[in-house]
């Protein structure tokens, strides 16, 4: 009995769950985290699964349909074995009574403050070191610079702002920076669409809606960030527009980010991506090199500044990483950050040799950017079949294979997460995404025909993939 309690302690000291919350911190982001991901509790580890709880179903429900595969890559990351997560709901009991001397204890402190000013005010907090005197522009993000000065130093000068562009590379640095100017002399909310969808959620279980309205209508600059994730939910999307609507009509300035543009967006009101188009939209490309290369300079000027000893890294180094991480610019500082860790553990500046070993994964990402469209159609294609057909609600025989192959070679060929996957293929749910992929997998076992089906269509995609890059 004791050696299986030891077991038992052993396991929980290999699965550190602090170390998995801070994994999830940094690949999830700030706002994720802190919104749903913080909230998780680990219980116990079985023998390959783990159970967690989390505070409501709606919470649960919620990580399930857009995080549950992120989160259980991270966990595989440190332990292979675990297959699957289960979640339970916390004890309601315990988180009445945990909610209840809250309250006693805001009482006492802080009578005239609401639960939305109280908890909000944790993630109102504009970032000191993103300013527009460190943001670097190229001719990649030259115009919505430009933009976000103008509308710093003239209120409605364009509105609503609306800043697009791809993952890392800059749009939350330009909101900063707007932010960081216009609180000196007005009251300035900077929030994210997650965020914005936690605080409206938390004001409706708790009759409060009221409050929500006064607080989100009463400020003078509401920037929004990453507002592609607002998509689906409409009672959410019209409290939204009835807010952007009051901001204008009474000459409140809103900045909004996102990866695509107003049209583009998913499962958006029509009304609302109206109103996004209606004032000055503005992309951010992809750095090019010129650009990429001032930043990798920047950002070792800081660190050598930062610490005492100097870091060496070569100009060739410099140039080959500037060349290579073309995606973007967080992607970029990653590869810094790792050559200056090499450094540091080996004591020692790394050849162009090992410096490919230490960015080998950043590299790849680099190389080989496969999209969800190019492999639908070159999976049509093979199957002789319509894009029409593969994406319908049919069942047929001849439909399900192809559209299952499409879906296990999107699994392993891109990073998109599950519910991302399903949102592609006709907004199925990731469970039917699961299936997919493990019935792929079985019949490859038995089957030779499907495994040549899928190297000859996989070739394929990655051969096409080049092609367009080129």
């Amino acid at each position: 009995m004791n050696n299986s309690v030891r077991n038992k302690d052993l396991k929980h000291q290999e699965l550190d769950w602090a170390k998995i919350q801070i994994q999830m911190n940094d690949k999830l982001g700030v706002d994720i985290y802190e919104s749903w991901l913080k909230k998780i509790n680990f219980v116990e580890e079985f023998n390959n699964y783990i159970l967690l709880t989390v505070p409501t179903r709606f919470i649960r429900d919620w990580i399930t349909s857009r995080y549950l595969d992120q989160i259980l890559q991270i966990i595989k990351s440190y332990k292979k074995d675990i297959i699957r997560i289960e979640f339970k709901i916390a004890d309601l009991k315990k988180n009445k009574e945990d909610k209840k001397g809250d309250e006693i204890q805001n009482n006492d402190s802080q009578k005239n403050v609401s639960f939305i000013k109280d908890s909000y005010l944790q993630y109102n907090r504009i970032d000191s070191n993103k300013r527009f005197d460190n943001f670097l522009t190229g001719s990649s993000n030259k115009l919505a610079y430009e933009a976000s000065i103008k509308v710093s130093e003239n209120i409605s000068h364009y509105n609503p702002l609306y800043i697009y562009g791809g993952v890392g590379i800059g749009k939350t640095h330009l909101l900063n920076s707007i932010g960081l100017e216009l609180k000196k002399n007005n009251k300035v909310m900077f929030i994210s669409a997650e965020r914005f969808m936690y605080q409206f959620v938390k004001s409706i279980k708790s009759n409060d809606m009221v409050k929500f309205k006064e607080y989100f209508r009463n400020t003078d600059i509401l920037l929004i960030d990453d507002i592609q994730f607002m998509n689906g939910k409409e009672a959410m999307q019209e409290e939204f527009f009835h807010t952007f609507n009051a901001l204008l009509d009474k000459g409140s300035q809103i900045i909004v980010s996102a990866d695509r543009a107003p049209n583009k967006l998913s499962r958006i009101q029509e009304r609302i991506k109206s109103r996004f188009s209606g004032g000055l939209v503005v992309d951010i490309q992809k750095p090019d090199y010129e650009l990429r290369k001032k930043i990798v300079e920047q950002k070792i000027d800081e660190l050598n500044k930062l610490y005492p000893e100097q870091i060496c890294i070569s100009k060739e180094i410099q140039n080959f990483i500037s060349a290579e991480i073309t995606t973007s610019i967080r992607e970029l500082l990653g590869a810094i950050n790792r050559i200056v860790s090499f450094s540091r553990i080996y004591n020692k500046v790394p050849n162009l040799a090992e410096t490919k070993v230490v960015l080998k994964d950043l590299l790849n990402i680099t190389e080989n950017k496969v999209t969800i469209d190019l492999i639908q159609t070159l999976v049509c294609k093979f199957f002789k079949i319509s894009k029409n057909e593969m994406l319908s609600s049919r069942r047929s025989r001849y439909l399900v294979r192809p559209r299952q192959t499409a879906i296990y070679l999107t699994k392993i060929l891109t990073s998109k997460s599950l519910p991302e996957i399903g949102r592609e293929f006709s907004n199925r749910d990731h469970t039917t995404i699961i299936h997919s992929v493990k019935t792929i997998e079985k019949l490859k076992e038995k089957d030779s025909q499907m495994v040549e089906n899928i190297n000859k269509l996989k070739n394929q995609i990655l051969y096409n993939n080049k092609e367009n890059e080129i």
